[in-house]
């Protein structure tokens, strides 16, 4: 399986398109392909926004999944979201679920996953059978795997969802308050539970859009990298993006090298202007106003081609939309290089050292920076 994030993700906590325009215009066209003009692209549909901090876990029962909208909070049932999914004919879709952050009782935790499984089989005979109100879709089933932060229910889980007829595995409930520390043991007990020819889809990886409010988070983005080469050495094969949205937002461009993970950047040293810290640099910092050069020296995409720091610093200060579409088209270029690095390292079979290297230049530019302070 590729590891790609080339991927258009529908994330259904954020169901402004839906509301703006109803299901059964959406099928009538024939589906977000064709609504969208993405006609060569793979859309995949879960049931989670991973820019939203936390799920509405509160409000979620044994009837349905709460999500907070623009509309107000809507409770979800099985039969409403296979209609979601039945009108928008994505090639990969997820079973509806129910996340949980990691400081829920022990209680709410298994209910969690009860009602996750329980879902699971509701949506996958809706699509077996048909109904009125719900085609059949022939889009590839991942079955949704929760569990919190207990080691036993993501294992519990992971088998029970590992016997259904499922194409795939959506690996829901990270990112919600475990610690990379935390969630290695968790990620372990999910994958030696599943077979190895399925593809794995994991979201909520990353840091949640919501907490880039705080600056003194903001210096966190950098872990997302780290959290996806953590991913790839569990066993992951798909991620989600949001990374370069939270990436973007707070007006950060990745510069880490792509060709060889041995060679430093060191033309841009950290301080506590940049924002630089081997990974990415602040575009908005004074450092940049006059900085004629690229983004990153020879890199490909449009951004680097035909714009420098120093433009983009401007439209950054000045509030221009522009400067978030610039760097959000770099910042996705450079993203897919460093997924074909970790191919390359892969196939080559010295993953483990492009980690290593890859970690330990990072941990240098920051402990260079804390010497600087």
């Amino acid at each position: 399986m590729e590891y790609s994030s080339l991927l258009d993700q529908c994330n259904l906590e954020d169901p402004d398109l839906l509301e703006g325009i109803s299901l059964k215009a959406i099928s009538n066209i024939g589906g977000l392909h064709p609504l969208l003009g993405l006609h060569d692209h793979i859309m995949v549909a879960v049931p989670r926004d991973s820019i939203i901090s936390i799920p509405d876990h509160d409000s979620t029962n044994r009837i349905g999944a709460s999500f907070e909208t623009p509309c107000g909070r809507m409770l979800i049932k099985p039969a409403d979201y296979m209609e979601m999914i039945s009108s928008m004919r994505p090639n990969l879709w997820a079973t509806l679920a129910d996340e949980v952050p990691a400081w829920v009782s022990e209680k709410r935790n298994k209910a969690s996953v009860e009602r996750t499984l329980k879902w699971l089989d509701e949506c996958i005979t809706s699509n077996s059978e048909g109904s009125s109100s719900v085609a059949l879709t022939e889009g590839a089933v991942l079955g949704s795997i929760v569990g919190g932060s207990r080691v036993e229910q993501r294992q519990s889980c992971a088998q029970e969802v590992a016997r259904r007829n499922v194409e795939g595995f959506w690996i829901g409930g990270f990112g919600l308050g475990e610690s990379m520390e935390e969630r290695n043991p968790l990620l372990n007990a999910v994958m030696d539970s599943l077979p190895e020819e399925k593809p794995r889809l994991i979201s909520g990886l990353g840091l949640p859009g919501k907490m880039l409010l705080s600056l003194i988070q903001l210096d966190l983005l950098v872990f997302s990298t780290e959290e996806v080469l953590q991913g790839v050495a569990a066993g992951v094969d798909l991620f989600d993006s949001t990374y370069i949205y939270d990436l973007t937002l707070g007006g950060f461009a990745l510069t880490f090298p792509l060709e060889s993970i041995e060679k430093q950047v060191t033309k841009y040293q950290p301080n506590s202007n940049s924002g630089c810290d081997g990974t990415k640099i602040n575009l908005k910092a004074t450092l940049y106003r006059k900085d004629t050069s690229p983004i990153v020296d020879d890199c490909k995409c449009y951004t680097c081609q035909n714009h420098t720091k120093a433009y983009i610093n401007h439209l950054l200060n000045v509030h221009e939309m522009l400067a978030h579409i610039l760097l959000e088209m770099h910042n996705t270029h450079h993203f897919l290089g460093f997924f074909r690095s970790i191919r390359e390292a892969i196939h080559q079979g010295n993953f483990q050292q492009f980690r290593q290297k890859f970690i330990g230049n990072r941990h240098e530019h920051l402990f260079s920076a804390a010497l600087s302070v």
